[in-house]
């Protein structure tokens, strides 16, 4: 895929969705935090109907590890691999309060420090929390960077590596957004909907079926 073929790409996905976020509930970066720790292998509604019950009992670091681990694996345990989570939760609570005041560090290194969180997650803090211009990769970007031909790569670091050299600066802050949501949405895994695709000219998907 050539220079003006992404810019147009990222055109329309703008025009498309002028203002992108995540689909995850949250109102401080802590529980954005929380909420994207919990979403590993777990959907993002499933997330949300935990934590609409959860924050309003524990928002804050304290909070949370007063709730001690049995009374976390009460809130969270409809979410996949609940018990572990709830353990990296707390031990993650610990350091912020003993080591951030209890903030969550607006650092690559630091967030990538607290259990549980990887360099995935971490991009998510930064770009959603904070506004840094990082792109996180998941199982849909990689898709959708991979079929599009917009950014292939074999694994999710050349990947984000290809979309941070490839994406146009002035969408590089929401381009994490619009292409989970295109891959959660439009480009899915088995039988993409390319008919309903505002980007079907411009991918290089050689199965797309437009009708």
């Amino acid at each position: 895929m050539n220079k003006a073929k992404r810019l147009e790409m990222f055109q329309r996905l703008q025009r498309e969705n002028p203002h992108p976020t995540t689909e995850l509930d949250y109102s401080t970066p802590f529980e954005l935090l929380v909420a994207v720790l919990l979403s590993a292998q777990a959907t993002d509604k499933g997330v949300n109907k935990a934590t609409a019950k959860l924050f309003p009992v524990a928002n804050t670091p304290q909070a949370m590890l007063d709730l001690g681990l049995d009374g976390l694996k009460e809130y969270i345990k409809t979410i996949g691999l609940y018990n572990t989570k709830a353990e990296n939760l707390l031990k993650t609570c610990q350091i912020l309060l003993q080591q951030h005041q209890g903030e969550v560090p607006q650092s690559r290194a630091a967030l990538e420090a607290l259990p549980g969180v990887g360099r995935k997650t971490a991009n998510v803090i930064l770009n959603t929390a904070f506004g840094q211009p990082t792109i996180a990769v998941d199982t849909h970007i990689f898709r959708v960077a991979n079929r599009t031909g917009l950014a292939p790569g074999k694994d999710v670091l050349e990947v984000e590596k290809k979309l941070l050299r490839h994406v146009p600066r002035e969408f590089k802050q929401d381009a994490h957004h619009w292409l989970i949501l295109h891959g959660r949405y439009i480009c899915i895994a088995r039988k993409p909907r390319c008919g309903a695709c505002v980007l079907a000219d411009l991918c290089d998907f050689a199965d797309k079926i437009l009708d």
